[in-house]
């Protein structure tokens, strides 16, 4: 694919994935100002943050990685009654695997809940919601993996827009839970249980209009003997791991967080919101766009279209990520104060989401290379080196996590709060989840370093001309951005007590004038909209 079509399609899948993100914003508002953060919004956020794991793991991590390169190879070398072929056998496989997992979820819904939510097994009443909600929101997997399947197809036939539009559902849906069936139930926060397995089902109904389309809605078949299924299933098996270590530190996070001060969950829930907006519309798109491209060029030995299309994705993530990090870190307060801080969402919570922002936004451009970097060894089909880095970054977070919060329990810890047990202190003293993302973060550099490392000494990369200009532009207009995003913090420091309409309009001010200075000092730099198609 030549970098215009990689563009296009990036336009395309961008525009749709913000829809989605600004409607997921809208639902985490509706969530705060009808529930707030308390031990009912942690039980929901742990059952739907299971599911969700699994989802974004087997779906759309290991799932996506290891059948777009087989299924555009196929596309690429086979006939169309061979995709179909293979279609067929891919859904029929996916799906009755999906449905043992499902059924097995259903059961054994109270031992998954305590595993990944050890500290409510003494709250009886938290841990029982927490299982009524995990049984409800589990077959949300089922549904959106067999979604993430039709994504993958249609995006190999460059058909972006769609599967990107896809997740708009799961928000309407929730959205519609809690404003309005929220209120006419006996336990308002099952509404929102109710609401993403209805989603699930309308995500995956949404796509298969344009399957048929395609022609490429077939019978599922069990296939578990087909070539090309055992090569996607050996493919999957180390991408498991390796495509979703930012995913597994969250789900080992949310582990910890429910040892934490009750509202640790839902703190850190609000802070992901505001990375998912920067990483999923960009970092995670350029992901999706570029592997069938990379796919492509590996398959034709095209090693220089290889290194011009990963070169693209690289400069163009880093345009996006880097701003995007020091303007959360500048407005993380304005933004909470401003979009969160209604109903029974206060100061003290505005206060608490602020500072696991602050250390998640650290690690933003990390998050967005990796999306970018992984795909060039999942297009040539190398699984393993991802797992290498990723089991080393994992490790990393878990043992940073424990240095974190001793340290910070060290520093913010009443004395005699300390004269207790270990997990009756930890439970006391809030503003510990922000040694969660502080690891995160770190781990996170570490996941990309070695990855870097590992791709450079492939010799499948070669550095394309203009990194040093590239680079002295991006500091020039962040630089600009940061002046002027302090300045507004100098003229307005109070967010949490001014009025909501002064919010408002002081955050659009800020936003409005950091986006500018960004882009006019790029542009006077001498970078050119040109430049976004290719080098």
């Amino acid at each position: 694919m030549k970098s215009p079509s990689m563009f296009r399609g990036l336009l395309s899948f961008s525009s749709m994935t913000m829809i989605s993100r600004v409607l997921g914003l809208v639902r985490d508002m509706s969530i705060s100002a009808v529930f707030g953060a308390n031990a009912a919004t942690d039980a929901f956020w742990v059952a739907f943050r299971i599911p969700n794991f699994m989802r974004r793991l087997f779906a759309e991590g290991s799932f996506s990685t290891a059948f777009v390169p087989v299924f555009t190879e196929v596309k690429e070398t086979g006939t169309h009654e061979d995709v179909k072929r293979l279609m067929a056998r891919v859904s029929g496989t996916l799906g009755a695997v999906l449905l043992v997992i499902t059924a097995l979820g259903l059961i054994f819904a109270p031992q998954v809940a305590a595993v990944f939510s050890p500290g409510a097994i003494e709250q009886p009443q938290k841990f029982e919601l927490t299982v009524h909600l995990l049984r409800l929101t589990f077959p949300f997997l089922l549904f959106v993996s067999l979604t993430a399947l039709a994504g993958g197809a249609l995006n190999s036939f460059h058909r972006f827009a769609l599967p990107a539009l896809a997740p708009v559902i799961l928000n309407l849906s929730m959205i519609g839970g809690a404003l309005w069936l929220a209120p006419r139930m006996g336990t308002p926060i099952m509404a929102l249980g109710w609401a993403v397995l209805v989603a699930g089902i309308l995500q995956l109904l949404f796509l298969l209009p344009a399957l048929r389309e395609l022609d490429l809605l077939t019978r599922p078949r069990w296939g578990w003997r087909h070539p090309q299924v055992r090569q996607i299933m050996r493919l999957m098996v180390p991408t498991l791991f390796g495509s979703s270590v930012a995913q597994v530190n969250l789900l080992l996070d949310t582990v910890i967080a429910s040892l934490l001060i009750t509202g640790s969950q839902s703190w850190l829930s609000q802070s992901t919101r505001f990375l998912e907006l920067p990483l999923g519309v960009f970092g995670v798109a350029l992901g999706t766009v570029i592997l069938p491209s990379l796919s492509r060029h590996h398959v034709g030995t095209d090693r220089a279209g290889f290194s011009k299309a990963l070169d693209w994705g690289l400069r163009i993530t880093l345009l996006i990520s880097v701003p995007a990090m020091l303007a959360l870190l500048l407005l993380a307060e304005p933004l909470v104060a401003t979009l969160f801080q209604h109903g029974r969402f206060n100061a003290f919570d505005t206060h608490m989401t602020t500072l696991s922002i602050l250390a998640l936004s650290c690690g933003l451009p990390a998050y967005a290379l990796v999306k970018v970097v992984l795909p060039a060894f999942y297009a040539r089909q190398d699984t393993r080196t991802p797992v290498r880095a990723g089991v080393v970054a994992m490790v990393v977070n878990m043992l940073l996590n424990g240095v974190f919060i001793v340290l910070l329990f060290q520093l913010w810890a009443p004395a005699a709060v300390r004269q207790e047990s270990w997990l009756d202190a930890i439970a006391q003293v809030p503003g510990l989840h922000l040694a969660l993302g502080m690891a995160s973060a770190l781990s996170s550099y570490v996941n990309f370093a070695l990855l870097w490392y590992w791709l450079k000494r492939a010799g499948v990369y070669d550095r394309q001309p203009g990194w040093s200009r590239h680079w002295l532009r991006l500091a020039l207009a962040c630089a600009a951005m940061v002046v002027i995003l302090l300045l507004g913090r100098w003229l307005w420091p109070d967010w949490t007590r001014a009025p909501a309409l002064t919010r408002v309009w002081h955050l659009s001010a800020l936003v409005t004038a950091g986006a500018a200075a960004y882009l006019g000092t790029l542009f006077a730099s001498g970078f050119r909209l040109r430049e976004l198609r290719g080098v």
